[in-house]
């Protein structure tokens, strides 16, 4: 369902594109809703009344506190029925076979699996309408009272199922009013380019090897080549994921938005803590604002700010997915977090080249962890990254995807990026390149089989 909606926007992207651009300003908006909402239907139908209602309780409810913004109790109710449905929406549809399958096994039980199809985007957007709430309930941002302008800012197809993560105020006067000049419309058209190349050609090349690697059996293939797999998987779900949000970035400001930076180079940082500032960069800024600091942040002494680091990370780690490799992911991060917090993090800035080995080291065993949803083949996986059996098996795959590897490498660090704008001084250059970019990118869309969007699933 994913992949046919990817589909569905590659091939009427042009024409929605066309129709916004014609229609008047003070229809942009409802344009802009409805080709959402059909891009929305078109890979989960059925969910349409879910999304329909998310966006009618938030809506109606913040106009409650808008009335009623001197009644504490009446406030307080309209905030937590926005809480209990959109938080509630995501546990049942994203966590009840996880939940069903653990009491199954914990008290024997046999209750039936529901089987649900996970919503599109919904753990994207649930947190969207999350955080104008609040912020609408704080008295941060001025209820929006035109459900056409709140329909669009919820259900905005380019970063709809796979972010960045818009926070309501980032984006209210753009709702309102923007303009869409050709400077922006030229910016948009690149940056989409460059994540779709991010993803096409980068992403899916070097991740058909973890694919291959997986296909083998993990206990069947040496530490070398296990290790291989891992950093393979590791670039993969990188230019996956930041390609994808490139896209969404660049249609964001063909449309005339500004959406926010998700990702700045992640694996330059020098400790865990860096690179979860430069990691899904909206994400962890919504778990600071809406979970850590009212949680008491680190105001409340070391112990409590271990505590709150610890439910955010456990938090972070269930979002990604109803399995326990995504709570034990979260949790892996949240020690290291709070080592560099209480006593490493100094020595790591003053570090030269052993903060950037460590921090490499504990990302590719984190995304080890991430990698596989089944505990028996994580425990396999793990028998081979650290038993250090022999094998020649990885130098026939380190040989066919040496060059991958090393595109991958190059282009995770700032190099490309300040070659990149020596070379875009000549606009000839600059425009060779992005064609030569596209026109691969859609060759290899046209012909390959292989294309997952593994951000997609969460």
């Amino acid at each position: 369902m994913v992949f046919s909606s990817v589909l569905f926007l590659f091939k009427f992207l042009p024409i929605a594109l066309l129709i916004y651009y014609i229609v008047p300003a003070r229809f942009k908006n409802l344009a802009l809703v409805v080709f959402s909402l059909v891009f929305y239907s078109w890979g989960e139908v059925r969910y349409f009344p879910l999304m329909a209602a998310t966006i009618a309780i938030n809506y109606l409810a913040s106009l409650g506190m808008s009335r009623w913004r001197e009644r504490k109790g009446i406030k307080r109710l309209m905030l937590w029925i926005c809480l209990v449905w959109c938080i509630g929406s995501l546990l049942f549809f994203k966590y009840s076979d996880f939940f069903i399958s653990n009491v199954n096994g914990i008290f024997g039980t046999q209750i039936q699996a529901l089987a649900l199809t996970l919503p599109l985007g919904i753990s994207f957007y649930t947190f969207q309408t999350l955080a104008y709430t609040i912020d609408v309930y704080r008295g941060e941002v001025e209820t929006e009272r035109n459900i056409i302008n709140f329909g669009a800012f919820v259900v905005m197809f380019p970063q709809l199922i796979a972010g960045p993560i818009v926070n309501y105020k980032d984006i209210s006067r753009e709702l309102h009013s923007r303009r869409i000049d050709v400077d922006k419309v030229s910016e948009g058209i690149k940056l989409f380019i460059f994540g779709l190349g991010k993803k096409v050609l980068i992403a899916n090349n070097i991740g058909a090897l973890w694919t291959q690697v997986e296909s083998m059996g993990l206990a069947n293939v040496s530490s070398a080549l296990a290790w291989l797999g891992v950093v393979a998987f590791s670039l993969q779900i990188y230019f996956d994921f930041s390609g994808y949000s490139m896209m969404a970035i660049g249609l964001g400001k063909l449309l005339g938005f500004e959406f926010p930076q998700n990702f700045n180079f992640p694996y330059i940082s020098k400790s865990a803590t860096e690179f979860w500032r430069r990691w899904h960069m909206t994400l962890g800024a919504w778990f600071k604002n809406y979970l850590y600091i009212p949680l008491g942040g680190s105001r409340n002494g070391k112990a409590r700010t271990y505590l709150n680091i610890f439910v955010v990370w456990a938090a972070t780690g269930f979002w990604h997915g109803a399995s326990w490799n995504f709570v034990i992911w979260g949790l892996f991060f949240c020690v290291f977090l709070i080592i560099e917090k209480a006593w490493l993090y100094k020595y790591l800035e003053k570090g030269k080249v052993w903060p950037h080995i460590y921090l490499i080291f504990i990302v590719v065993v984190s995304w080890a962890i991430f990698s596989t949803t089944d505990m028996g083949a994580l425990g396999d996986l793990f028998g081979k990254l650290f038993s250090f059996s022999g094998g020649t098996d990885w130098i026939y795959y380190l040989r066919n995807y040496g060059v991958s590897f090393a595109v991958a490498i190059l282009c995770s660090i700032p190099l490309i990026s300040k070659l990149y704008d020596k070379i875009k001084r000549s606009m000839v250059l600059e425009t060779v390149i992005l064609l030569v970019i596209f026109g691969m990118s859609v060759a290899y869309l046209v012909d390959a089989t292989y294309n997952p969007f593994l951000y997609f699933r969460f």
